[in-house]
């Protein structure tokens, strides 16, 4: 695999995921285009934008995360390894457990759920309550 300028432990990590999803540089090609948005005269004159498409399942990548061309191409294959492992693995991915962890998590309350939490607030309001001071008069 390519030496994009990063530790070796990001590189490491990178080759396994290819590994275990099987995924061969032959089997991806990769374009340079201009940037677009910020970035001034370096974004203007250097192709720093990196277009992957993976042919078996047609996936197609573009990242301009960076101002170096490097950069980007290990972040476009980082991107392109999530996204075939998202295909692959369906509901199982890293990025579905996410998802779903998030509607759980908006999700309304029960009734019953709601009258439960009502109740614990009303036993700790009570426990302050009975912390205060007592003045002896």
């Amino acid at each position: 695999m390519i030496n994009f300028g990063i530790t070796q432990a990001k590189q490491k990590e990178l080759e396994d995921k290819f590994n275990k999803l099987n995924i061969k540089e032959n089997d991806i090609v990769e374009k340079f285009i201009h940037s677009s948005g910020n970035g001034g005269q370096n974004v203007n004159k250097v192709s720093t934008c990196v277009y992957l498409k993976y042919i078996p399942l047609n996936i197609e990548i573009k990242c301009q995360k960076s101002r170096t061309q490097l950069l980007n191409r290990y972040y476009a294959r980082k991107m392109l390894a999530e996204e075939i492992e998202n295909r692959l693995l369906g509901e199982k991915s890293k990025k579905q457990k996410e998802i779903e962890k998030k509607r759980r998590q908006k999700r309304k309350r029960s009734k019953r759920a709601k009258e439960k939490i009502l109740e614990l607030k009303k036993m700790n309001s009570e426990k302050k309550e009975n912390r205060k001071k007592v003045i002896i008069e």
